[in-house]
């Protein structure tokens, strides 16, 4: 998908046919699975309920984020900030697609509610890119430290021989690292802290349902 300099209407339009297409696999820029040669044995029932609740919360963080950056790249000051939020969102893409092979390989579906995942995150990133781009990019920096510290608990989480999970969420979280320290180099701000609750309090009850529905 590529982003053109003309009107929200044009970038609203993108976002929707990318929220249509959240798991396609016929995006050119589309990345290899990183656990395509790694094995796992086949789980018992017990570590497979697990592994798909956490992949199934995984992949919604990574439509949320996803989202959220478009919406930010709609109504971004500058274009290096537009490019930065761009490329940020086809790392989430490729990471969404990466938890969706994993959930179908243990037989499990993503979250039902991700089109409504998908649609309130862009609008949240949206409106924060209208304070500007120092402040949208904060957005990205905590965005990226809270699902930083999700993923560690879930790879305490998963059962020692998920090998092919624990990979996929390693090379994630190097990536979404990066994304924080990008933002922080492009002049990111603080965010507020009554802001950074909120955020955290909005992503426990995203995990808490994806994990479910």
């Amino acid at each position: 998908m590529t982003f053109r300099q003309t009107n929200l209407i044009d970038h609203a339009l993108a976002a929707l046919d990318t929220a249509r297409m959240l798991d396609s696999t016929a995006h050119p820029w589309s990345r290899a699975n990183p656990a395509q040669n790694q094995h796992s044995p086949e789980p018992s029932e017990r570590d497979r309920q697990l592994i798909a609740g956490l992949m199934r919360i995984n992949h919604t963080g990574e439509v949320c984020a996803q989202a959220l950056y478009l919406g930010q790249a709609a109504v971004a000051e500058s274009p290096d900030t537009r490019a930065h939020l761009l490329q940020a969102a086809r790392e989430e893409h490729d990471h969404l697609r990466w938890c969706a092979a994993r959930l179908g390989e243990v037989g499990a579906q993503p979250s039902l509610l991700n089109p409504l995942w998908f649609a309130g995150s862009y609008a949240i990133g949206a409106a924060a890119a209208l304070f500007g781009d120092r402040i949208s990019l904060g957005f990205v920096v905590e965005t990226e430290r809270q699902v930083e510290a999700h993923l560690d608990d879930h790879l305490d989480r998963l059962p020692l021989a998920d090998v092919r999970s624990r990979t996929i969420l390693e090379t994630m979280q190097r990536e979404e690292v990066e994304h924080g320290q990008h933002a922080l180099d492009r002049g990111a701000v603080e965010l507020a802290t009554p802001i950074r609750r909120m955020m955290g309090g909005c992503a426990d009850v995203m995990r808490f349902i994806a994990y479910r529905i």
